[in-house]
């Protein structure tokens, strides 16, 4: 599975935020431990205040938490923001992403086959992750 930089990016920001429970965190905080650049991190951080994962606050003391409780937000939550789902019937195998399988409807394509049953083992693995976990 490859994950893109923003996904990878929110994913080290939302376990900081898990560790950092008592205290806000900034992005430059975050973006220097991970060799991030600060604007673009700052970004996905605002992209997680959006959907309710983190909250924000400027000024003296002002950083980013999480806006909920570490247990209750899983790795495969965070993914689902930044990684769109692929359509039914498409394989990693083509040449242009998104492309559908021409052989998706017969037995002849097992690889597709193996390949979503790989991702939903992926998917089931990130699922039962919390942040709190990653945090521990």
């Amino acid at each position: 599975m490859n994950l893109n930089k923003s996904t990878r990016y929110a994913l080290h920001a939302a376990m900081e935020m898990a560790m950092s429970v008592d205290r806000p965190i900034t992005a430059g905080q975050i973006a220097e431990r991970y060799g991030i650049p600060e604007n673009v991190l700052a970004k996905v951080l605002q992209q997680l205040v959006r959907v309710g994962v983190a909250r924000g606050a400027r000024g003296v003391g002002g950083g980013y938490r999480l806006a909920r409780c570490p247990e209750d937000v899983s790795v495969q939550e965070i993914i689902d923001f930044f990684e769109p789902m692929p359509p039914p019937d498409t394989c990693m195998l083509r040449e242009l992403p998104g492309e559908k399988c021409p052989d998706a409807r017969t037995p002849s394509c097992r690889l597709m086959g193996l390949f979503q049953e790989v991702d939903e083992t992926a998917r089931s693995t990130f699922a039962s992750v919390s942040l709190a976990t990653l945090a521990s």
